[in-house]
């Protein structure tokens, strides 16, 4: 069963996540436009958040490995994940889908979202790309 944490208004989670030592700071152009945006970062990873109209929090970007100064996201091409940006995809090490998955978690659990049993257990993708399956209809 899906364990959920009590939602939290946007200037509390801000407060708790720098007092968890997150950096949070104002998102920069790219944070699909959202006014009063915020990056959090820690540890090499990051996710963009903003206020959601009924006061709470509002993910813009999946948390994920930061690259060149650009949110990375998580591919999986069946054989082995990869970090993916606009400009640069390199193989996901051990350390750093560490580095994600608890930073998912910490995220998750300071912001009051929901923590499901299948992303609990590890690193989930943004992207699955099989290539045994490509081209099949």
């Amino acid at each position: 069963m899906a364990k959920k944490s009590p939602k939290r208004s946007f200037n509390d989670v801000l407060s708790l996540l720098g007092s968890q030592r997150f950096d949070v700071a104002p998102a920069q152009e790219g944070a699909k436009r959202t006014p009063n945006a915020f990056q959090v970062r820690k540890n090499g990873c990051a996710a963009e958040i903003a206020a959601a109209p009924d006061g709470t929090v509002m993910m813009l970007s999946h948390p994920g490995w930061v690259l060149n100064g650009e949110i990375s996201r998580l591919l999986d091409k069946g054989y082995q994940k990869f970090l993916k940006t606009s400009h640069l995809e390199i193989p996901a090490t051990a350390d750093k889908l560490r580095a994600l998955h608890e930073f998912s978690e910490e995220l998750n659990e300071a912001t009051g979202a929901t923590s499901l049993y299948n992303q609990s257990l590890g690193t989930t993708s943004d992207v699955y790309m099989y290539d045994r399956v490509k081209g099949r209809a």
